[in-house]
């Protein structure tokens, strides 16, 4: 409708008396304040920029630091060495006002003090920098802090105490080190140790050698030299290599889900539910643009990388305009519309969202031939999907609604369906994951950013795509928006938005579609690839309530170590054998760092679960046992944290080899090893926007992904509260091998046998 309104703003028509001008001074306000809006956010960005660019410096020290010298000068004290004086003579000679005595005094006085203002500033980065590359703290004993990192702690609080906006650190953060070839092959044949017999693991042993001193050398060398010139020696190769230049369906293979709260609900209406959370998302997306988010601060202190929050909205897989987009795409019943979030300047209220979104509920309209299907094309093979784009997608209607999808800050898909958690129920929450990890392939988007899922009872979820950006990333905006809709905009008794709707906003637009029978059939085929690929997902998704990390502290332990221990334990159990273990941990201490490796079965973790299948041994042994598995794999969880990880340096020392077209035996095997049991601790309380103590029921569920190997398992898990952890399991059924279900028995086994080890008080029998 916008679009529309603008073209007739201003039409003209030529008549015997000349020409006739028809001027909409409704459209030409609209016009006016979409002109206006954008100017104010150019501004913003600007000023943003200046002081992002300044931190820890403000206009505010740059005035305080002239008056200063100013000052010093009327107390015929020379702070500067005459260095002021040595400017004045410099400056042009000229006649006129502004070149009185006086004047050159006070212009050379404000460069001088430009100058030691921007020295200050490079020096307090430079300093905060070399701070941030210190990182004893993280491996220092819980409750034991050591003097220099209490002076550490205190340096780096000083120089970051004032207010920071969002990208205030970017460029004070280190850079990711590339480690050294013999640090990473040491600790890759120490991981791999446990998985392989004497015999093999000498073979390994020679191949390692040989590539450390014949081939590895070579490769350091660009590798150091990139790690030079680039922000993240790793990111833009981890991005296209394993992301963009997959051919393989993301849905299941790549994209992941997130759950809403499970055990409250704020509203049955879905219409309503989606106003408040959408009004809710365009608020954090606004606060994202003007940069007043808060880092994300470790310790409250160290800050985390905040670039990947750049392209959470108006993102999608197919190159585009980076544009502000001013309208979300949404599907239902087989439609496509597009609806506006903003009239004029003003973004849309929870009650005008929920009226709109009505709309499209009792539209009756029926889908056009072949739109039902249309975004099957984005849960099939990558190539038929770039076939069918530059073959039926690429000229007149079809270009014109796909680019308003692709365009859209995201995708809403409503579905027909009611999911939800029934703890009475437990297959319930394994239906709603599987609702949300791929829905029936044709209803969401998966090229998108992240899909927005609308349930008929209001339950909500969404769909990310991972090339943008990793879980936490999505899961700080879920975490304000979530909060946002229970605590600050609210429902009626009756369930709807607050306040009353305006009637007169134009309904959403029905995008047109002319699609072809030859397209058709390619929408079918790839809709075959998708439905068999998400038949062959199997789903258990359950609430572990004995205990949570609550418990866990008892046993002087961290809950990560823990769980992960219980799932090796679990997995012998269940396969009767060890296996590669991949565990994400994230490196956002550095500049553009995303995530790393932790290879989670060691020989300390391998040792305890074969003392527990033994069951000879007592208590006491076994705790210490486990004790030294759970400090084991901390202190490998820190060192992937610090840049000390393996998988990352070997997975660029091998595209650096492609390039040079050089062999490695040693490389190629250890990046075709398959990692059968795939693991990812989900994040929450990223932003504290109410206490979980008073409101112990404003949970999510987490989130969850397909397996990555398949005779595998993918296995994600939330550590909720003090009293409960959600586990999210993924197999294939075409594996005789693997079963979701049990290997979810075998992991509540295992944290109960574990936890029985440590004789403290629990809430389970």
């Amino acid at each position: 409708m916008a679009e529309a309104h603008q073209a007739v703003a201003f039409q003209f028509t030529v008549t015997p008396d000349g020409v006739d001008f028809r001027l909409s001074r409704e459209a030409l306000k609209h016009v006016y304040l979409s002109g206006i809006n954008s100017w104010k956010k150019r501004l913003i960005r600007i000023k943003n920029g200046i002081l992002r660019g300044v931190y820890p410096g403000s206009p505010t020290s740059w005035l305080v630091v002239i008056m200063a010298t100013v000052g010093s000068s009327f107390c015929n004290v020379d702070i500067s060495l005459g260095l002021v004086s040595c400017i004045q003579r410099c400056l042009p000679q000229g006649c006129g006002p502004y070149q009185t005595p006086q004047t050159r005094a006070l212009l050379s006085m404000a460069i001088f003090s430009t100058g030691v203002w921007v020295t200050g500033i490079f020096f307090f980065r430079q300093t905060l920098k070399l701070l941030l590359c210190y990182h004893g703290w993280m491996f220092e004993m819980h409750g034991k802090t050591s003097n220099l990192t209490r002076i550490w702690a205190m340096c780096i609080r000083l120089l970051s105490s004032r207010h920071p906006m969002l990208y205030s650190f970017q460029t004070s953060l280190p850079k990711l080190p590339v480690p050294r070839v013999s640090a990473t092959i040491q600790r890759y044949l120490e991981s791999v140790r446990p998985l392989l017999d004497d015999e093999e693991y000498y073979r390994m042993e020679l191949l390692a050698k040989e590539f450390q001193d014949k081939t590895a050398p070579r490769l350091q060398k660009y590798l150091v030299l990139k790690s030079w010139w680039a922000s993240n020696y790793v990111s833009d190769w981890w991005e296209e290599y394993i992301y963009l230049r997959g051919r393989s369906p993301l849905m299941v293979n790549s994209n992941y889900y997130v759950m809403d709260l499970v055990l409250i609900k704020n509203t049955d209406v879905q219409a309503a539910r989606l106003g408040n959370i959408i009004h809710a998302m365009i608020m954090y997306r606004r606060k994202l643009d003007r940069e007043e988010i808060k880092p994300v601060m470790a310790l409250g202190i160290v800050p985390m990388c905040s670039y990947q929050m750049e392209r959470m909205f108006n993102t999608t897989r197919i190159p585009g305009k980076d544009t502000d987009s001013r309208h979300v795409a949404v599907y239902h019943k087989g439609r496509f519309f597009k609806l506006w979030l903003y009239e004029g300047a003003r973004l849309l209220k929870p009650q005008d969202l929920e009226m709109q979104f009505q709309r499209i509920l009792d539209d009756p309209s029926p889908p056009q031939p072949g739109e039902e299907k249309l975004a099957a094309l984005t849960a099939g093979g990558r190539v038929e999907w770039a076939q069918a784009r530059q073959a039926f997608f690429s000229s007149g209607k079809n270009k014109a609604a796909l680019e308003a999808i692709e365009r859209a800050a995201f995708f809403v898909a409503l579905d027909e369906e009611s999911y939800s958690y029934d703890p009475e129920d437990e297959a319930s929450l394994s239906l709603y994951g599987k609702a949300l990890l791929h829905g029936n392939c044709y209803n969401r988007w998966f090229d998108k950013s992240f899909t927005l899922i609308s349930f008929k009872n209001g339950q909500l979820g969404l769909n990310a795509e991972h090339a943008w950006a990793d879980a936490p990333i999505i899961g700080h905006l879920w975490e304000f928006v979530l909060g946002t809709d229970s605590f600050h905009l609210g429902y009626t008794e009756t369930g709807h938005c607050l306040g009353k709707p305006n009637p007169a906003l134009a309904p959403p637009t029905r995008l047109q579609w002319d699609i072809p029978k030859q397209c058709q059939a390619v929408i079918e085929s790839s809709y075959q690839v998708a439905k068999a690929l998400a038949d062959d997902v199997e789903l258990y998704c359950f609430q572990f309530l004995p205990f949570g990390k609550g418990l866990i502290k008892k046993c002087r332990t961290s809950p990560d170590a823990f769980v992960q221990i219980a799932l090796q334990l679990a997995h012998f159990r269940d396969r009767g054998k060890f296996c590669l273990t991949y565990e994400a941990s994230m490196t956002r201490m550095f500049r553009e760092g995303r995530t790393e490796t932790v290879r989670s079965c060691t020989s300390e973790s391998t040792a305890f679960v074969q003392a527990m299948m033994e069951g000879s041994h007592t208590k006491a042994d076994l705790r210490d046992l486990f004790q030294k598995a759970a400090k084991k794999h901390q202190n490998m969880y820190r060192l992937a944290m610090t840049g000390a990880g393996i998988d990352r340096h070997l997975f660029c020392l091998y595209l650096v080899s492609k390039y040079l077209g050089v062999s490695s035996p040693f490389l190629a095997e250890v990046l075709s090893e398959p990692w059968r049991l795939s693991t990812s601790q989900i994040p929450q309380s990223q932003i504290r926007m109410f206490d979980p103590e008073q409101h112990p029921n404003h949970l999510g569920a987490g989130g969850g992904f397909g397996p990555v190997a398949d005779d595998g398992y993918g296995v994600s898990y939330m550590i909720a509260g003090e009293n409960t952890i959600f586990f999210h399991i993924s197999s294939k059924f075409s594996s005789s091998e693997t079963n979701a279900q049990r290997f979810g028995n075998h992991i509540r086994k295992a944290l109960l046998d574990i936890a029985d080890l440590f004789q403290v008080p629990k809430a389970y029998s």
